[in-house]
């Protein structure tokens, strides 16, 4: 099992239409790519990203295959037009909460 942990932060004035977008289309998007949703953090006080999302999938080669994806990479630009400071990282699932 490996995870793809996403961060970003909202940009100020579209938090509405973002929380569609999430609702709506990243997370059913996720999980027809086969990235189930794993955790979601949001930060609401102090430093950091404001979100934290973890998805995980069965191994490396397949999430290497989705990343490469055109379905990921619409569902990506999308989220783009919403989120800032955007980072991405795959790590294999240590069975620990947070693996920044």
């Amino acid at each position: 099992m490996v995870r793809l942990l996403m961060q970003w932060d909202i940009k100020m004035g579209h938090e509405q239409p973002y929380f569609e977008f999430i609702m709506r289309e990243f997370v059913p998007g996720l999980m027809r790519l086969e990235i189930e949703p794993a955790e979601v953090w949001y930060t609401i006080y102090g430093n950091g990203s404001q979100m934290l999302t973890i998805g995980e999938v069965s191994n490396l080669e397949r999430l290497q295959a989705i990343l490469q994806s055109e379905i990921w990479k619409n569902l990506h630009s999308k989220l783009l037009m919403y989120v800032t400071n955007y980072k991405q990282r795959v790590v294999e699932d240590n069975n620990r909460t947070f693996q920044l």
